[in-house]
């Protein structure tokens, strides 16, 4: 994931949005039901021995010190689809910590060309508010960082990241809220992920000389161990056996609901929700950062819907 080096804006942690009514993305039948056992879909890849599992297996805690940091990965790969997950963070001082949720194609030392979706969270001093960071790669070209505040505080309890991938547009929801929208148009088909399986992976570690303030708060180890908690995984994708050929994905039966038309835009109830959101959280665009990109990027000329 691509680091940002100087962005910060200085805002009051504004209180809880206004209810508005929103139509969940989740179907009411599929191949799995949440909650489901962590181990069905994925396994701890980094560090084992820093994560445990509680709840009978539905829930996996990761943890990081000053020795190394932990996550885990699907035991799959995907060529579109659906994937979600509650999260609670790092309560009190998180200050250089980030907590990673993403889907991202291989990445080697022999492969510098990969796509990834991401939710990036950057922890923060006490009494300040984490800041949750989205961003995109395609054909291994990022640079589109999205920032905003989070509408309650994801310390508390247990919240939900969705990402909704199909051959139209990809959708980043919080608490089935959309919070971003990336189009498959005719600007943007050279960088839309849509050709290279993806797994889904998440982990904790530090990142204190970019994630809070530019790198100007440090992380304070004598708060350590860091630990996040995850439940409610959810995947309901396409998968794709590696190697091999591509699969087919596209089809109005139930199992592929995630690429269906009515999938392929937001609906009114979800456009209300984004505008809203938007408007009273977002504190960093690319899109506007006309400093760091003079020329602005080709989709920030595509409108979400």
């Amino acid at each position: 994931m691509e680091k940002m080096h100087s962005i910060w804006v200085t805002a009051i942690f504004i209180s809880m949005i206004a209810t508005v009514v929103a139509v969940s993305p989740i179907p009411t039948a599929g191949p799995y039901r949440s909650p489901e056992l962590f181990d069905r879909n994925f396994y701890a890849g980094w560090r084992p021995d820093y994560t445990w599992l509680e709840d009978d297996g539905r829930t996996i805690n990761i943890k990081l010190d000053n020795e190394s940091g932990s996550g885990f990965q699907s035991k799959n790969t995907y060529l579109y689809g659906y994937v979600s997950m509650s999260i609670k963070l790092v309560p009190g001082n998180s200050a250089g910590i980030v907590v990673a949720y993403y889907m991202s194609s291989p990445r080697t030392d022999k492969i510098f060309v990969w796509d990834e979706i991401d939710f990036e969270f950057l922890g923060n001093v006490t009494g300040q508010p984490w800041i949750l960071q989205t961003n995109l790669f395609a054909n291994g070209i990022g640079g589109r960082e999205e920032m905003l505040y989070l509408w309650f505080d994801p310390t508390a309890n247990h919240h939900t990241y969705s990402i909704l991938w199909n051959s139209r547009q990809i959708v980043w929801y919080v608490d089935d809220k959309p919070i971003r929208v990336y189009r498959n148009t005719c600007r943007t088909r050279a960088r839309f992920p849509g050709w290279r399986a993806m797994n889904v992976y998440s982990s904790i570690w530090n990142a204190d000389n970019w994630a809070t303030r530019g790198g100007q708060d440090k992380t304070d180890w004598t708060y350590a161990p860091f630990v996040a908690s995850y439940t409610n995984f959810s995947v309901y994708a396409c998968n794709w056996e590696q190697p091999g050929p591509p699969p087919t994905c596209f089809s109005k039966s139930t199992r592929y609901w995630w690429d269906r038309p009515n999938r392929w835009t937001l609906n009114r109830s979800e456009r209300s929700d984004y505008t809203y959101i938007r408007q009273q959280y977002m504190v960093y665009d690319y899109c506007k950062d006309v400093t760091r990109y003079p020329v602005s990027m080709p989709e920030c000329s595509d409108r979400p819907w």
